[in-house]
């Protein structure tokens, strides 16, 4: 059995490195990676908690369901947005849209 500290370990890491890659990106669909891998580190640390605290019951899990969902809807619509500033700018970097637009 794997202790609870080597899970939170690795959800913290996922975590800064998702937060890394959200920062320091300059295309929108690897921010979006990024935001993915930070709500996927969120939901290793419900379904872990939720194994050692509450064996019996299945909160963790489906709060991870439910923000598997969320994160699902999120997508969505930001591929939504990124295709509409595609279309208007013709690029996806970040910086080279900020700088069209004044």
């Amino acid at each position: 059995m794997v202790p609870v500290s080597h899970i939170v370990l690795l959800s913290t890491a996922l975590f800064f490195i998702g937060m890394y890659g959200f920062l320091t990106r300059k295309n929108l669909i690897t921010m979006l990676m990024a935001i993915e891998l930070m709500l996927n580190s969120v939901n290793i640390n419900f379904v872990a908690f939720n194994k050692y605290l509450y064996p019996g019951k299945l909160d963790g899990v489906f709060f991870s369901i439910f923000i598997i969902a969320i994160a699902a809807a999120e997508a969505a619509v930001a591929i939504a947005i990124i295709i509409n500033l595609y279309r208007s700018h013709k690029t996806i970097d970040v910086d080279a849209a900020s700088e069209l637009k004044n």
